[in-house]
């Protein structure tokens, strides 16, 4: 009897062993997250300290064009809005609503980045580059940043919805989906900040 019972003690020690592993990458993800919220801190305060600081150049009133900005954050958000559609899409069980709102998400957050690089190309065009003043040096680092996140945030999703694509919805996927759809939360929150305190108050 007591060989009997050893598929099953290992079977649910198995179970448990891939529960906790899931946890453990759930838990792995949030020191992620206070990390990158220690980066933009850091970067934020930074900027704050040497904003002023334009080399005797032009300032944000000079070089910032609001509309713009205005557009790239509703895209943003509106990404963001899709996000929390997929995950919603996820709970109710279908894969393709999922999917389609992913594929929604990406394109939203690539046509933000695709404004963000003409934005940075026009600047280096007119020959205001992170060298010209501390302001600009602050200015790159921060939102060259961001993008750089949200960037690495469309790759994440494409692959997940490769993965979604050949597995379906399983525990895996699913954590998957939750994480990436928290860290495309965090990254529009950081926006709203950069917007705020760059954009907003730079140009008032």
């Amino acid at each position: 009897m007591a060989h009997a019972h050893h598929p099953t003690v290992g079977h649910e020690g198995g179970h448990e062993g891939h529960h906790d592993l899931e946890e453990l990458r759930k838990f792995g993800f949030w020191i992620f997250l206070i990390t990158d919220c220690i980066l933009f801190a850091t970067l934020f305060a930074t900027f704050l300290v040497i904003h002023k600081n334009t080399a005797g150049g032009p300032g944000p009133k000079e070089l910032f064009e609001l509309p713009g900005v205005i557009v790239e954050t509703f895209i943003l958000l509106t990404s963001s809005f899709t996000s929390g559609l997929a995950v919603l899409a996820m709970n109710a069980g279908s894969r393709n609503g999922l999917v389609g709102w992913l594929i929604v998400t990406i394109l939203l957050g690539a046509s933000f980045v695709g404004m963000e690089v003409t934005e940075f190309l026009k600047l280096v065009h007119e020959g205001h580059t992170i060298h010209s003043s501390a302001f600009l040096s602050g200015f790159f680092t921060l939102v060259g940043t961001h993008g750089l996140h949200v960037s690495l945030g469309i790759c994440w999703i494409t692959a997940l919805i490769v993965q979604l694509s050949q597995r379906g919805l399983t525990p895996v996927t699913t954590r998957k989906v939750q994480i990436t759809s928290l860290y495309w939360h965090f990254l529009d929150a950081v926006w709203i900040f950069v917007f705020t305190f760059v954009y907003l108050m730079g140009v008032i």
